[in-house]
């Protein structure tokens, strides 16, 4: 048939050569027609799209950007607004063959009559422009809305883990942030035993990154990605920092902490709170306090929906002991944590490491979803597959800390093959941009510069199958990007952005921005301490624990006699067994607190998302209900059986002693912990600590030296004893082991002071400890 139509079409001239002319002429005043009134309607339709759509505008390169109109066009938008553009790439096989077909047929059936026609021009210019709203007068049928959409890899597939389709990231526009770093360097100082010697991590790397684009930093393990990564991210403030970071041309300020998200490598979550709980609790946090609470937790629901985890939302996040959620499932509730407050600027490390190719994929094209609302995004990868490849705009290539290559990730392998360095096989582009960066060159063509080299070094150094070593390999691919890119990326980065002053300001504003009152972040803080540390508190081997020692404890001392100096005696040392006890167990309990909870509390200050001294107060003040229950249980077991004066008052004071007795126990735990911040060491010295104060308790040495005796009244040990032996003996004679039976207020007072003073130091080494910038 197609043959039979050439022979046609090249005959017909022949044939009838008037009837041709005539043909060509209606042709073309039907196609100027056509691309006239097809030129008129784009205009019109993009002007529709400026006035309707949601989205944010697209805005002249040369115009500034106002505060009104801070958003930018989504790539997909964008390339939708092209008349005759390309459907776009696709994974969908036949079916994107089929939208392909019917896209281009709904084109070539269109003829000069239908073209008079205001309907058909608006259902053909819908199919070819994929809109899906209809213009003024005109409606178009949903089936053909339907039948005319292309489709693209840019449509999300259906969640696996879900089971069901994320939609759209559809969040409000944000402050449009521009990212430069122009020759940033970075050193670490190692101090050894007589010496300090320092190693550069970071050589001068230079960069760009936009609204709307996604930058990927890769390179080799050691490379410095994380550190540059920390260092964009203003979080690295130490002297050896070099270069300059700005923001819209603005320096690092403490507002950017509330339009930045930060996304660490390890997933750092509560594994008791459910996934719901943990995105409530942020936006509550996070969240302007302009929105009700609500709201916020409104906005905790979509983010829930927009990342397809409202199948899990009830499920907990889970940890080493503690089934909960999958890898990729946690790994988009830590993106939720970042993007619930709708940032401007959002970081990532190493978003897919333990993740399969398919979870990796869902998650970086979560990533491009971000992106395409007008969001900066800058992640780093170790080894993608080529699909994560292609998916990101801008890429720097690191090898032992230099820069490589900088620009768009589709033009890296083009700008190496142009300076000698291409596979020799069908690869991976990320597996041969690695190799590269490693200075692993089989099946990679080398240039003939380093093949002089190879020869002329042979006499000195023994080289492998005649190849260059990886340092010479290094060193050549520095120069070259050195000599080619970095000249005019730098020349780039000297040419001012086009803002307007009042979006340069707002970034350089050093008011930080909290999401809460002081008293709401305690309020929420004590909650989510509660709901999160129940399932410890209340375990069946924490309540067997203290259960059996309180039956075994009765049985000992079972019904003792009070009225005899020998059944005195043997109640005492009961006494002061409950005093031991109750100070060495919520020690050891406490000392865990602060460095368990160093790498949450780390990422949250450093997000702003609380004052440290409503964490702190909300941290030991949540404990005290849990830790008070316990106590309660041993004492009703114990006092009953052991016999100890059976009144009201002597048992409600008892129970106010030990109550004491914990609270300043759990201070001396707060604050080894907290001034330590090392289990080992904590537990070292806290063992230590609690073996003194037992020591000098009162029981075991009666009469302690002077220059020593100082150290009896520093234990809360040896105040709690006599207080038990004041509420029990007070009325007989003679003293229980020389101990005077007054009014015990200066023992009250004691335990008092250590509750305060205590944890007064735990907060002062809180503080003083540099967990991130601005902390």
């Amino acid at each position: 048939m197609r043959l039979y139509g050439l022979i046609q079409l090249f005959a017909l001239p022949l044939v009838y050569p008037e009837k041709v002319v005539f043909c060509m002429e209606k042709s073309m005043n039907s196609t100027t027609l056509a691309r006239t009134k097809s030129e008129q309607l784009v205009i019109e339709t993009q002007a529709a799209a400026t006035q309707t759509s949601k989205s944010p505008t697209m805005q002249n390169e040369d115009a500034p950007i106002t505060s009104e109109s801070m958003g930018t066009l989504s790539r997909k938008s964008s390339q939708r607004m092209v008349v005759g553009a390309s459907p776009g790439r696709s994974s969908g096989g036949n079916k994107n063959n089929t939208h392909i077909r019917k896209a281009r047929s709904a084109q070539v059936k269109m003829d000069v009559e239908e073209l008079s026609n205001g309907a058909a021009l608006s259902r053909a210019s819908s199919a070819s422009l994929g809109l899906s709203f209809s213009f003024t007068g005109f409606t178009v049928p949903p089936d053909e809305i339907t039948d005319s959409k292309p489709f693209s890899d840019d449509d999300i597939p259906e969640d696996i883990e879900a089971g069901t389709c994320k939609p759209k990231f559809q969040t409000e526009p944000t402050l449009p942030i521009y990212l430069k770093f122009s020759d940033v360097t970075y050193k670490v100082i190692t101090k050894g035993m007589t010496t300090s010697e320092e190693r550069d991590i970071l050589n001068g790397i230079t960069g760009a990154v936009s609204p709307g684009e996604v930058l990927a930093l890769m390179g080799p393990s050691g490379s410095g990605k994380t550190t540059l990564l920390n260092l964009l991210g203003g979080r690295l403030i130490q002297s050896t920092v070099g270069g300059s970071v700005t923001y819209n041309d603005q320096p690092y300020s403490k507002f950017l902490k509330s339009k930045i998200g930060f996304v660490t490598q390890d997933d750092v979550l509560f594994p008791h709170l459910t996934v719901k709980e943990t995105l409530t609790y942020t936006a509550r946090l996070r969240l302007s306090k302009a929105l009700s609470r609500q709201q916020k937790e409104k906005r905790a629901i979509d983010v829930i929906y927009e990342l397809g985890l409202e199948r899990c939302q009830d499920t907990m996040i889970g940890g080493s002991f503690v089934r909960g959620v999958s890898g990729g499932e946690r790994k988009r509730v830590c993106i939720g944590n970042e993007i619930i407050i709708n940032p401007s600027l959002l970081f990532l490390d190493e978003p897919t490491s333990g993740l399969d190719s398919t979870t990796a994929l869902r998650t970086v094209q979560t990533l491009q979803n971000i992106a395409e609302a007008g969001k900066t995004v800058i992640t780093t990868i170790h080894q993608p597959s080529s699909r994560l490849f292609h998916k990101f705009d801008k890429l720097i290539l690191l090898g032992k800390g230099s820069s490589l290559y900088f620009g768009r990730a589709s033009e890296a392998m083009a700008y190496f093959s142009s300076i000698g360095c291409s596979p020799l096989i069908a690869m991976n582009p990320a597996e041969f941009l690695l190799d590269l960066a490693n200075g692993n060159i089989n099946d990679i063509s080398v240039p003939s510069e380093l093949e002089d080299k190879v020869q002329v070094g042979n006499s000195e150094t023994e080289t492998r199958n005649e190849k260059p070593p990886p340092a010479v390999i290094h060193e050549y691919l520095v120069e070259a990007y050195e000599s080619r890119v970095a000249e005019n990326e730098k020349k780039k980065l000297m040419t001012p952005l086009p803002l307007d002053d009042e979006i340069k300001l707002k970034v350089f504003s050093s008011k930080r921005e909290w999401g809460a009152s002081w008293w709401q972040q305690y309020c929420i803080l004590f909650c989510r301490g509660i709901k999160e540390r129940r399932h410890d508190y209340f375990s069946w081997l924490r309540i067997t624990q203290v259960l059996s020692t309180a039956i075994i404890l009765g049985l000992l001392w079972w019904q003792s006699d009070s009225k005899s100096t020998r059944g005195r005696q043997d109640q005492a040392g009961l006494l002061f067994f409950i005093a031991v006890f109750w100070g060495f167990f919520p020690v050891f309990t406490a000392i865990f607190t602060f460095p368990q909870e160093r790498a949450m509390l780390s990422k949250e200050r450093a997000a702003d998302m609380y004052r440290l001294s409503a964490y702190f107060l909300a941290r030991t003040t949540s404990d005290l209900p849990l830790d008070l229950i316990l106590p309660v249980l041993f004492l009703l077991v114990v006092y009953f059986m052991a016999g100890l004066r059976l009144s009201a008052g002597p048992f409600f004071l008892s129970m106010l002693t030990v109550f004491l007795c914990i609270i300043a126990a759990q201070g001396l735990g707060l604050a080894i912990g907290a001034t330590l911040m090392d289990l080992k060491r904590a537990t070292t010295l806290a063992s230590v600590t609690v073996m003194t104060f037992m020591l000098a308790g009162g029981y075991f040495v009666k009469k302690v030296p002077v220059f020593i005796s100082w150290i009896r009244y520093m234990s809360f040990n040896y105040h709690t004893y006599k207080l038990l032996l004041k509420v029990q003996y007070q009325d007989i004679t003679p003293p229980v082991n020389g101990i005077k039976t007054d009014d015990g207020l200066w023992e009250v007072g004691a335990l008092v002071a250590m509750i305060f003073g205590y944890r007064v130091l735990a907060y002062l080494s809180l503080r003083g400890m540099q967990l991130h910038r601005g902390a």
